[in-house]
């Protein structure tokens, strides 16, 4: 059987993928993750999400938060006070997810000399090929 006719078409894949992917963008993008840990340990602020995020705009983290609320992953609180108090707390969903955030990170500190040895070896091996090219 030649592999053009395996019967999984773009499709088929993208049908399945799709709204996986979407979900996995939204939540492991550069600011969502950050937020999602600094928000880890109770209610935060905006400006203290503004000030502890190194990098961030205050529009991007306005983009972020509003997105995160959308998709159920945080709560946004305004305190009826004089300025407004507005407080973001994870949900019991994005918990879960900041669980499985913080097993990623130790896998990735774990084994981080292991994937450095691997690309080393792979750049040394891959520079000889080109040089004998």
């Amino acid at each position: 059987m030649s592999r053009r006719n395996t019967g999984v078409t773009p499709q088929v894949v993208n049908a399945h993928a799709c709204p996986v992917r979407e979900v996995l963008d939204r939540v492991a993008g550069k600011w969502s993750v950050q937020i999602l840990v600094a928000a880890a340990h109770g209610p935060i602020r905006f400006t203290e999400l503004e000030r502890g995020i190194e990098g961030i705009s205050r529009r991007m983290l306005t983009l972020t938060l509003r997105n995160l609320e959308r998709d159920g992953l945080v709560t946004r609180t305004v305190h009826p006070t004089v300025p407004p108090k507005v407080e973001y707390e994870l949900t019991p969903v994005a918990r879960e997810l900041h669980d499985t955030l913080l097993r990623l990170t130790d896998w990735a500190e774990r084994n981080r000399v292991h994937i450095a040895e691997a690309r080393a070896s792979y750049d040394r091996e891959h520079s000889l090929e080109s040089a004998d090219a």
